[in-house]
């Protein structure tokens, strides 16, 4: 069993992340990337801007109970990085005074474990906004405290999305851990008895898949009936969606392609894949994401490689909705990722 010392990602540095992402591994004389920045440009999408601002993303923290071989935030229980309630009032601050934004997606790392997120959900669920936690299911069962998430996310209404790599165990602990498919399994059956996934109850619970290698996620919609069918059969449990998601070559998953060899080619597939519907569909369009302490970022992953919004004003604090509404999203080779085959993003295929 490796220590977390030795799990976190070795690609710690944002700086070296961009400089392989940009420029691929050097040495290679044969490698070369298309700019993103030039396949919008052939599309008249450049500069790249936001439609309507409508999803205010708050990563809580990087705290997690969990270390998924796959994680972009490269989230640990060894993570400090938690946001303050005076960060999450100025949140707050912005949801009151801004109707625009109509759902808030809470993050982490495990976003329960921020100590002040079932006030940070309540002050939300006050405020009449849309509530997806992202939950990673073990996380109820991680301690007596966290028992009563399912009762607690019914209360408020929330909208519960979790990652279950694939519906067998194998697969699933491979990617993110020794008992962690059965501990999901358990926690998703927590869910549906409070009536989570079930017709009718108007409680939405979404599922989440990450290809577990150097591949991109197969058709989101047949993968949805194969996972209902088996997780039905097997363990009778039910749910809403299932959201098909590309891994970005950010962090942890950066590692993976780099030591297995994989990364040029898995850019290249990419590339090849490159989809201008999805392109034209990208999250960052509606989305703003807020890091733990505050700063404000395109997208969840321009977040991990600290990408802040091209503004003048780049904290919560100094929030500007004109100047946010109106800037030009920061792009680079990563975002090859959202705009791949049907396209991804934090709610699955975009096209």
């Amino acid at each position: 069993m490796k220590s977390l010392q030795a799990q976190k990602s070795e690609l710690a540095s944002t700086e070296k992340q961009l400089a392989i992402i940009e420029n691929g591994l050097s040495g290679n004389k044969d490698y070369a990337l298309i700019p993103f920045q030039q396949q919008l440009e052939q599309l008249n999408l450049f500069p790249l801007v936001p439609t309507q601002l409508e999803i205010f993303q708050v990563n809580v923290g990087k705290m997690c109970n969990q270390v998924c071989k796959h994680c972009h935030v490269d989230a640990g229980p060894d993570r400090k990085e938690i946001m303050t309630r005076t960060t999450m009032q100025a949140c707050l601050d912005v949801l009151a005074a801004n109707p625009s934004f109509k759902t808030v997606d809470l993050t982490g790392g495990a976003p329960e474990m921020n100590p002040d997120f079932r006030w940070f959900v309540e002050q939300i669920h006050a405020l009449g906004k849309h509530i997806i936690v992202r939950c990673n299911l073990t996380i109820i069962l991680a301690n007596k405290k966290y028992h009563d998430l399912p009762e607690f996310f019914k209360k408020h209404q929330v909208e519960v999305v979790s990652s279950l790599p694939f519906y067998t165990a194998d697969r699933t602990d491979r990617q993110r851990g020794d008992g962690v498919f059965e501990d999901s399994i358990k926690a998703l059956q927590m869910l549906n008895e409070v009536g989570y996934g079930i017709e009718g109850s108007g409680l939405q619970l979404n599922l989440v898949y990450n290809p577990a290698g150097a591949f991109l996620p197969p058709a989101q919609n047949g993968l949805e009936l194969e996972y209902k069918e088996q997780l039905k059969k097997h363990f009778n449990i039910s749910f809403n969606n299932l959201y098909a998601i590309t891994n970005m070559p950010i962090s942890r998953y950066l590692d993976y392609l780099l030591t297995s060899g994989n990364y040029e080619k898995y850019m290249e597939k990419l590339i090849g894949a490159f989809n201008p519907v999805a392109a034209s569909n990208v999250m960052c369009r509606n989305t703003l994401s807020i890091g733990w302490d505050g700063y404000l970022f395109d997208c969840d992953f321009n977040q991990m490689l600290n990408l802040k919004v091209d503004s003048n004003h780049q904290h919560i604090s100094q929030f500007n909705l004109h100047e946010l509404q109106t800037r030009s999203i920061v792009v680079n080779q990563h975002c090859y990722g959202c705009t791949a085959g049907s396209g991804s993003s934090c709610g699955g295929s975009v096209a």
